[in-house]
């Protein structure tokens, strides 16, 4: 679909594609890319995409990393890949970024093969909210039913901050991917 060597050539990086699991149309993928020069980089890939048969429309926003990604290693294992979105207003943007930097280790730690891949800021975004998108990863979505009930004083910190997190937002949804782009294993499976 977005061949490599097309994106370097006009300036961009591949970070990762995923499919649609639970949440949006099976035919939906969110791809994620890395720009030498932002200024130029919607407008490129959309250009590329456009000229793929298969691709009936592509939708691009710019992002900046926020506490992760820390670097622009993309993710290679397979699992399941939570896209959460967040509306939070200005004045609960710093909080809510300190709850997820001190919930984010213990989250990894306590819910094993999970973790938090990046939370990126919308650049833009609706006005008077701050728009950002938090990508997990988790080895399968029993793992990620699993994180919702915490068990222990640790995993109830956790799901404490979180909670707090999300009291901090006008507005958080969600919906759950797979890589297309793992080295690992394929995606293979047909959802009905």
């Amino acid at each position: 679909m977005c061949q490599r060597p097309a994106l370097e050539a006009v300036g961009g990086v591949l970070y990762g594609i995923w499919r649609s699991q639970i949440g949006r149309p099976r035919d939906e993928l969110n791809l994620i890319t890395h720009w030498h020069e932002r200024a130029v980089g919607g407008d490129a890939l959309a250009e590329l995409l456009a000229a793929h048969p298969d691709v009936a429309g592509v939708e691009s926003w710019a992002m900046t990393p926020t506490v992760r990604p820390n670097s622009d290693a993309p993710p290679t294992r397979q699992g399941n890949f939570a896209f959460r979105y967040f509306q939070t207003p200005p004045p609960h943007w710093d909080e809510f970024l300190s709850l997820c930097a001190q919930a984010w280790p213990g989250f990894e730690a306590s819910y094993q093969d999970s973790q938090v891949i990046g939370l990126w800021r919308y650049d833009g975004g609706e006005a008077g909210l701050i728009d950002s998108v938090m990508i997990t990863r988790r080895p399968d979505l029993a793992a990620w039913e699993r994180t919702k009930l915490p068990q222990g004083e640790r995993e109830t910190e956790v799901r404490r901050m979180l909670s707090r997190r999300y009291d901090l937002c006008d507005s958080t949804y969600v919906h759950t991917t797979t890589l297309i782009t793992a080295s690992d294993r394929t995606d293979d499976a047909r959802w009905a």
